[in-house]
């Protein structure tokens, strides 16, 4: 969606409204829906600022903590701000849960008492992971 859709969606949402089409747990939904877009924008947001920094100040520690190839991360790194606001308003998020296997997930989640050894940990599990590449 964008501003244009946003607003077009708002005016249809009202006029129903109005004409006593919606009724009061629909309109709930629809503002959750809403509400959960622009979470979902922000987070877009915050993540591809977030991985340009990492990308730009050091570009290995940057790859292998986003699990990025090199060509992915050459392209987030050169992307104007005009661009990453256009490609945060997607209404699918963009940042990947890294942590898909259910063992791997289980055992960095377990309390320790040695936080630097499961930190040590989380790297060498993840190191094991291919980097995301264009299809």
């Amino acid at each position: 969606m964008n501003e244009w859709t946003d607003a077009r969606a708002r005016k249809v949402t009202t006029a129903a409204n109005a004409g006593g089409l919606i009724g009061a747990s629909e309109k709930r939904e629809m503002d959750r829906s809403s509400e959960t877009l622009d979470s979902i924008r922000e987070i877009n947001l915050s993540y591809l600022m977030l991985a340009q920094r990492m990308l730009r100040e050091d570009k290995p520690v940057g790859m292998f903590r986003l699990g990025l190839s090199s060509e992915l991360a050459d392209l987030l790194a050169g992307l104007s701000l005009a661009q990453i606001v256009k490609l945060a308003a997607s209404d699918q998020l963009l940042c990947l849960f890294r942590f898909d296997d259910h063992a791997m997930l289980t055992a960095l989640t377990q309390t320790t008492r040695h936080t630097d050894v499961a930190a040590t940990h989380a790297a060498i599990l993840l190191a094991g992971q291919p980097a995301v590449q264009f299809a």
